[in-house]
């Protein structure tokens, strides 16, 4: 699905744009909270994706994935740009309350990120609070440390058992499918 932007035919490119738009803008918008912004956030990703479609590798993942994981590292970015101050403890809680009810939801509305959804809600809230902290908003593990007032081997623990936790619980098969 790179001959859009790998052809340079506005018609093959546009349609590229159509089809993957909702994802990539849902992405952006999911992690900005600001439509204008995760507008310019998704021009950037196809920008991108023009400048970069030679290097494209579907061994490692959709068109899909690579496009709204370029998404999320554009608005990851801009995000830490506009920050002054870390996120309130208060706001990071609704935002781990929301992960299974996100606009993100709409925008990869797929098996995986449903999984990935119910398996982030499933850790317990401290690893589930450090791995939003460092992956939707880009903290490292020292900011979280100091923002959580936990020593730094404490944040790196928990939020590596938490990608643990994620990998082992997507990876494993999904219910039924062995039930018979």
């Amino acid at each position: 699905m790179l001959s859009g932007p790998a052809t340079g035919d506005p018609e093959l490119a546009a349609a590229f744009v159509r089809r993957f738009q909702r994802a990539v803008f849902g992405v952006a918008v999911a992690v900005t909270k600001d439509p204008q912004l995760a507008e310019d956030i998704a021009q950037q990703t196809f920008e991108r994706a023009w400048r970069h479609a030679q290097i494209y590798d579907a061994r490692r993942g959709s068109v899909t994935t690579w496009l709204t994981t370029t998404a999320h590292h554009l608005a990851i970015d801009a995000v830490r740009a506009r920050r002054t101050k870390p996120v309130a403890p208060e706001d990071l809680d609704a935002l781990l309350d929301a992960v299974t009810e996100t606009s993100e939801q709409w925008a990869l509305a797929d098996e995986g990120s449903s999984r990935l959804r119910a398996a982030v809600a499933q850790l317990p809230r401290e690893q589930g609070r450090a791995l939003v902290m460092a992956g939707v908003y880009g903290m490292t593990a020292q900011q979280i440390a100091d923002w959580e007032k936990i020593p730094l081997g404490t944040a790196k623990t928990r939020i590596r058992t938490a990608m643990g936790r994620l990998r082992d619980t997507l990876a494993s098969p999904k219910r039924g499918d062995h039930d018979q």
